[in-house]
């Protein structure tokens, strides 16, 4: 599990590599994330929009932006969690995911809570110690 806090915003993140969803023959890698929002901060808070940095093994990038997550903009009242499935696929069979979310306050203020960079690791995959 990853995690990163900002501004009492915790965000954790959970990736499992699908192997009923993959075909390595044909280089394509599926992993499914589920991502955990829990409020610890003070006022309620909405989730507007997202971005994520998708960086597969060769360093190819894929940037996805848009309004909500998974069709939502959950509003999150303090000490509540929010919590979410998702998925991605690449052509390698490693990489990472990194990105933000903007929430709005209730007041109108408006910021941006970062998303831990997680890895994406298949099987397919020989580990190396560095």
């Amino acid at each position: 599990m990853y995690e990163q806090i900002t501004r009492d915003i915790i965000v954790s993140v959970e990736p499992m590599y699908l192997d009923d969803q993959s075909t390595p023959d044909e280089d394509y890698y599926v992993w499914a994330y589920t991502v955990r929002i829990i409020n610890n901060g003070p006022e309620t808070v909405q989730l507007r929009s997202r971005f994520w940095r998708i960086v597969d093994a060769r360093g190819g990038v894929q940037e996805v932006r848009g309004l909500g997550v998974v069709g939502e903009q959950p509003v999150i009242k303090p000490g509540e969690r929010y919590e979410y499935t998702s998925g991605a696929p690449l052509s390698t069979p490693t990489g990472f995911m990194v990105g933000n979310y903007q929430m709005q306050t209730s007041g109108g203020e408006m910021f941006d809570v970062s998303i831990p960079l997680f890895s994406l690791d298949s099987p397919h995959q020989p580990r190396r110690l560095h």
